[in-house]
Formats: C-alpha cells, structure tokens, sequence
C-alpha cells in the first residue's frame, strides 16, 4: 500500500485547537442542553479548526491524518461539553464511513465539501424496495444525534443484499423537533428521523457487511483503516466523549477545592484528596486504553495484518470497560461535589447526567461484552457472536 501525502496540518496542532475550544465549549454547555442542540458557534468552531476533516479523505478535502487522531479530539472536546463531544464524534465518524460508498456515492455525500454533517440512525429500520435505477426508501429511525446540523442522514435498512447503510440527503427526510426529552446528553439533539417514500439511487446504498476491507478504498484513499472491519471502530467513537467528561470533571473537581481550607470538604481533606487520585487515575487509565487501541488497530491494518475476532472481543470488551471507568470517576465526584453540585448551573451535575446516558448506548454495555469476551478466552463460543455490522445492527434494534 503506498504511503499518503503528509498531512496539511499537524496532530499536534489539531489538538491544541481542540484543546483551545474548551473554554467556549464549557460557556455554551447550558445553552447546549437548554436548545437541545449542537449550538450553531460551535459547529463553526469545529470547522473552522479543521477538526471534521480529520475523518474525511484526503481526495475530498481531508487533512490526512487517520482516524484515530478524531478519537483523541473528541476526548478532549468532552472536557468542555459531552453533548457537543458527542455530535464531533458521532459525525465525523460518518465522514469516514462515507468512504467505504461507491465512488460515485461519496462524490454526493461531499459534493458541498469536506465538512459535510450527517446524522444516522444505524437500526435497519428502513425498507428499500427496487425501482428502476435504484430504491424507494421509508422508514422511521430514532436516536439520530446532531440531526439539526445535518446535511445527509446515514439510515440503516433492509433490502435485496440483507442490512444496509443509505445516504438520504436533508431534503429527502425529517426531523421530528419534539422527541428529545432525556435526562442527560440533551445538547445532542438525538431527534427522530423520518423518510416516507425517497428514491436512491443505488451508488448510495452499501451493505452493513460492506464496510471495510471489502470496500476496496484503502487503495483508493491512501489509509489503512479502510482496512478495518468499520463496525469495530465504531464504538470507540461512542466512549471516547465519556472519557473526555471524566476528564472534565476531575479537573471541575480540582478547581473546586484547590486553596480551600476549613473543616469539611476542602483541599486538606484526606476524603478530597483520595477521591481525586482515584478519579483521575480512572479517567487517565481510560484515556490510554482508547489512545492505545485505535493506534493499534490502524498500525496493523497498515502493516497488511487482519483482525480476528479475538480482536473484535478484546475491543469491545476495552471500549465497554472505557466507558465504566469513566462513569466511575464521574460518580465518585458527584457524590463528595456538595449540595451546589445539584444546581443546573453546576457544572458537575452535567458531566454526572452525561456520562451515564453516553454509557447507556448498547454497544457500551459491559455485560455483554465482558461475557463474551470471558466465554471465548475460556474456549466457549459467544452468546452473541462478534460479526462486524451485522451483531451492532440486532443491538442498535433493543434501545
């Protein structure tokens, strides 16, 4: 495989801007929540930085780097603001799906430019029926995060080649405004989505198992994770917001009772002081692991290995752990945060709501995963086998 151009702008430099928009991210974190959306200054601020490019090719105007840098942008974008964390990471995910598409699929998708937006809603819940040059599409889908700055929606279906993706541009569907009514992650704006009868053309319908090796767009696109099984990656886009939050409150936490002194919580308690070092271990230890996992994975697709499914259990069980240390950290917090913490316009209480609804998401379930991972090492099969696409596809369909 030949080695792409370098990259136009450095990792480096990609996440110090990350690391800039925190403060404004922390700003408009109550607004986030109250709108229910994805504020549009922070859309503009994401793009501006060039940070939803990471995920996009290079041949659409992409900035080169591969994909595990996004996992690293997100995690620092979730000190800030889970919600808006989230909508990063959720849409440039699907930016780099884009590219498993039919060329001509992907020239639709970023015919308006590199940082084109996109919702999804994976569940096939989505009938495709044939017509001449392609299908008719209805279907109604939840949980479609970011949906409001959408541009093109990423929506799961049945059809002729079993589950597949469908790329519906904006016009082609509706959001419905009055179904995101949560406890946590409300800045999200998981809002339905709904198609009733769109025609697609068939360069924009790709089977679930279609995406990745099989593809073929590693050639055409110069990255080795278009070698990955692409539902492998997709749950490290679903923690890695959650350990950004984690991070968010330790340093919340710090802030809090750094110089306090008195009786009670302040900086010279013990109680403060090793609810801190366990937290920020817990939320550390929970960053390394993603770091370490989404670099490994694209440096043995770069180096032409496969992964197994021993692989795809050990993931699953590392990215359900991720999101157990950091709701851990979260709450052990939340609970010596004192009575303030319960204000809504604390900080705290936020990062506590998000953290746990992000951890609801059932691809995060530890459960399961720790299950299935325990049955394999100890030469059983899985209660539920590890096929990339389609076992995320039967799971997505219980939220």
């Amino acid at each position: 495989m030949a080695v792409a151009d370098s990259p136009t702008v450095s990792a480096d430099a990609l996440l110090q801007r990350a690391r800039e928009l925190v403060p404004a991210l922390k700003q408009r974190a109550r607004a986030c929540e109250d709108g229910g959306r994805i504020p549009d200054a922070t859309v503009r601020d994401l793009k501006d930085a060039g940070l939803f490019q990471i995920a996009t090719p290079a041949r659409f105007g992409g900035n080169g780097h591969e994909i595990d840098l996004m996992f690293r942008v997100a995690m620092e974008l979730g000190r800030g603001c889970g919600s808006s964390a989230w909508c990063y990471s959720v849409m440039s995910i699907h930016n780099w799906m884009a590219g498993h598409w039919p060329l001509a699929g992907q020239e639709d998708y970023f015919a308006g430019g590199p940082d084109t937006l996109s919702s999804s809603g994976f569940a096939p819940r989505g009938k495709l029926t044939p017509v001449d040059g392609g299908f008719r599409l209805s279907g109604h889908w939840d949980f479609s995060s970011g949906a409001d700055a959408g541009t093109w929606a990423l929506l799961g279906a049945m059809g002729p080649a079993g589950p597949s993706f469908v790329l519906v541009p904006r016009p082609d569907y509706k959001v419905l405004d009055d179904t995101w009514h949560v406890s946590g992650m409300r800045g999200t704006g998981s809002k339905d989505v709904v198609v009733e009868d769109a025609f697609v053309p068939a360069h924009r319908i790709v089977p679930i198992a279609g995406l990745g090796p099989s593809s073929g767009m590693a050639e055409l696109h110069q990255r080795a994770s278009y070698r990955v099984p692409a539902m492998g990656m997709l749950s490290y886009t679903l923690c890695s917001p959650l350990v950004g939050i984690a991070q968010g409150a330790v340093e919340n936490y710090i802030e809090r009772y750094s110089g306090s002194s008195g009786i009670g919580r302040t900086a010279e308690s013990q109680a403060v002081q090793i609810r801190l070092a366990e937290s920020s271990v817990e939320a550390d230890t929970a960053k390394l692991i993603v770091e370490h996992d989404t670099r490994w994975i694209v440096e043995r697709a770069a180096a032409g290995e496969t992964l197994g499914d021993a692989d795809a259990l050990r993931f699953r069980r590392n990215v359900s752990y991720v999101s157990r240390l950091a709701c851990s950290a979260v709450d052990r917090l939340f609970e010596a945060s004192g009575a303030r913490s319960l204000y809504e316009s604390d900080a705290m209480q936020r990062f506590h709501r998000d953290v746990h609804a992000g951890a609801h998401q059932t691809a995060l379930y530890w459960d399961i995963a720790a299950e299935n991972y325990g049955r394999a090492v100890l030469g059983l099969p899985p209660l539920q086998p590890n096929l990339p696409g389609v076992n995320q596809v039967r799971q997505d369909e219980t939220k």
